[in-house]
């Protein structure tokens, strides 16, 4: 096995053994040679080993197992959003809307039909431009911004690093991280390096790590952050844009999923004089995933490259399914829904998280589709009783970008669509799972 993985920087040796899992010749669960025998074969110096194997566990091409070795990762289904397929148990996990809190979008159908679009003409209506121009503005230092209508935030997410970036660069992630996020940036071959979470968001000790390990580009959620619910603090904010402003080409994407629902306040890293950011805005929260849209603010360099990647005859988002979400935006009666699905959410979150610390468990206050509990014991043992009790819940693992270093204590909980008595059950059997 020596004799085939070849190199003689970090970089080479991972690219060696990456193509060899690719052609066949390394499978799943193959083990790889330890560090100094690598090492001593190639004739580099073992902290290069090392390097080429971190890049690669970062990757998800490997695993490493103490000392059982390092070998190629298993081809295991990964964690994914929305409601967890075959399973009779009560899914309380989903990250889901409630779809009664979705505005009904016949009474917009009306307004979409018209002229068709055809080749070779504008990709984005001009009506929802403008609109979505109105809404960003307030929350951009920079004037010269310009509009892209992206298939929902993980695909502008996708398109972003793939016109900014190359294989193998390294993308900063909030750590826990939303689930969309991870697999992108593993899916893309980028290296994600993990920026810790507080109750102010983002730290400035983890971004300004992860900008000397040389990143090129930072994912950030400034309010509703997922999983934890967090939003950035107008101090925290201004710390991480002062740290910014010797980084002004590294990529600043933000991922303003909750919007329109989110009671808090807008706060950003983007300085004025950043060059290259996105403000990224989808519908999916209050108008329903299937929409599918996402408005993008960009730089103008950044907005060509994707101005590239969304021409007609390739993948531009139908001026049908525009039209239909700026209708929506501008009825009166969907933004008084919108408001008060907000209200729902905020309030029934509130409620669950009393009803837990009645029970002894300590809930931080967050917002968002979903609740995040530390609990007194491992998050799996806690979901396991759960199970035999009825409930599936999401544990914390598959949000960390360091699970492999220590099981999460975490579960997050999407209970806004509980009856008042299934909230108390659910309540009740969490307390019992964590005795």
């Amino acid at each position: 096995m020596n004799d085939d993985i070849t190199g003689e920087t970090a970089s080479e040796i991972a690219a060696s053994v990456r193509a060899l899992h690719e052609r066949g010749v390394l499978v799943p669960g193959a083990t790889l040679p330890p560090v100094r025998e690598l090492a001593a074969s190639l004739g580099v110096n073992r902290n290069t080993a090392v390097a080429a194997y971190r890049q690669l566990s970062q990757a998800g091409i490997v695993v490493s197992r103490g000392r059982a070795g390092t070998t190629i990762a298993e081809q295991s289904p990964v964690a994914q959003e929305g409601y967890t397929p075959d399973t009779v148990l009560r899914d309380v996990g989903t990250g889901n809307p409630d779809p009664r809190r979705i505005p009904d979008p016949s009474r917009a159908l009306a307004g979409v039909v018209g002229r068709p679009v055809l080749y070779g003409e504008p990709v984005i209506d001009p009506g929802l431009e403008a609109w979505a121009r109105s809404w960003v503005s307030p929350d951009l230092a920079a004037d010269d911004f310009r509009i892209t209508v992206t298939s929902g935030a993980v695909d502008a997410v996708e398109r972003l690093l793939a016109q900014a970036l190359m294989r193998d660069d390294a993308v900063a992630l909030e750590d826990p991280c939303f689930l969309g996020s991870i697999h992108t940036v593993r899916l893309g071959g980028y290296r994600p390096v993990p920026v810790p979470v507080d109750d102010e968001g983002m730290t400035v000790a983890g971004l300004r790590a992860a900008l000397d390990a040389g990143v090129r580009a930072i994912i950030c959620t400034p309010r509703a952050q997922n999983p934890t619910g967090v939003a950035l603090s107008p101090a925290r904010a201004a710390e991480l844009r002062a740290l910014l402003i010797e980084h002004p080409y590294v990529l600043i994407i933000e991922d303003d999923h909750f919007s329109l629902l989110s009671a808090k306040p807008y706060e950003s890293i983007i300085g004025p004089g950043h060059r290259r950011y996105a403000l990224l805005r989808s519908v999916s929260k209050f108008l329903g995933p299937d929409m599918c849209l996402a408005i993008a603010a960009t730089d103008p360099e950044t907005a060509d490259r994707l101005g590239m990647r969304l021409s007609p005859g390739t993948t531009w988002v139908s001026h049908l399914l525009q039209r239909l979400a700026l209708g929506l935006l501008e009825d009166p009666a969907a933004q008084t829904e919108i408001a008060a699905a907000g209200a729902h959410y905020a309030a029934r979150n509130a409620a669950f998280a009393d009803m837990l610390r009645e029970r002894g468990i300590a809930v931080a206050g967050s917002e968002g589709m979903s609740l995040w509990v530390e609990l007194p014991v491992e998050a799996r043992i806690a979901s396991e009783h759960l199970m035999r009790r009825g409930w599936l819940v999401r544990t914390g693992d598959g949000f960390s970008l360091t699970a492999g270093e220590r099981p999460s204590n975490h579960v997050r909980l999407t209970v806004h669509d509980l009856s008042g008595d299934d909230a108390e059950q659910l309540a009740s059997d969490i307390a019992a799972a964590v005795r």
